[in-house]
């Protein structure tokens, strides 16, 4: 393929599928004859992935304030756009990440309730000009994203908040997709999965063919 690649994220809350759909992705725009990298924040550089332990599988004696949080989420993300992601959409792969910004200005913004300009601020200084083509928002009801994530073996930080940060990063989501319809375009998640993937495969088509 010629020329640069596109970039395109998945979001949304805990357990709506977006994991599951992006591997579906690859494997589809693999079979179409597209170079396919994927990646996750946070993580995807030995950096970043020393950076999730701490995110998200630690558990802690105190409570990590919404500044740490932020921080560390921005710096993981900065190498990854650096080390990964830049690099790979100059050969013209199609990059598909699973989470990016928008998911520091939703969960550390609305989620937290930090100041938007500061998250907006430190996103920029961390992404630079790396902007998605594409973000797909997952929708779904938080009881039931949540019921589906702590379902499985292991902790995560992240999904052991109360029930009411779900509800604002939810909020935070489709007002993003509000302000933002060009780039970010929502899909119900409480359809099932096979009929999620057609309507992501659908939007995914129109940014790489």
């Amino acid at each position: 393929m010629g020329g640069r690649g596109k970039f395109i994220t998945l979001e949304g809350g805990e357990g709506c599928g977006k994991s599951t759909i992006m591997e579906r992705l690859a494997e589809r725009l693999r079979a179409a004859g597209r170079a396919v990298l994927t990646c996750r924040e946070p993580g995807g550089t030995e950096i970043g992935e020393q950076i999730r332990q701490v995110l998200q599988y630690t558990r802690y004696r105190s409570v990590m304030c919404g500044e740490t949080e932020l921080l560390l989420f921005a710096a993981s993300r900065a190498q990854l756009v650096r080390e990964v992601i830049e690099p790979s959409l100059a050969a013209g792969r199609v990059v598909l990440c699973d989470r990016f910004m928008d998911s520091t200005t939703v969960y550390q913004g609305a989620g937290r309730g930090l100041d938007a300009g500061v998250v907006a601020a430190i996103n920029r200084a961390a992404v630079g000009s790396c902007m998605p083509d594409l973000t797909v928002v997952i929708d779904l009801d938080p009881r039931i994203g949540l019921e589906r994530a702590r379902g499985r073996d292991l902790f995560d930080r992240m999904e052991n908040q109360a029930l009411e940060f779900y509800e604002r990063v939810r909020a935070g989501y489709l007002a993003l997709a509000q302000r933002e319809p060009a780039r970010v375009k929502v899909v119900d998640g409480a359809k099932d999965l096979a009929a999620v993937e057609e309507e992501v495969w659908r939007l995914v088509q129109d940014v790489v063919s």
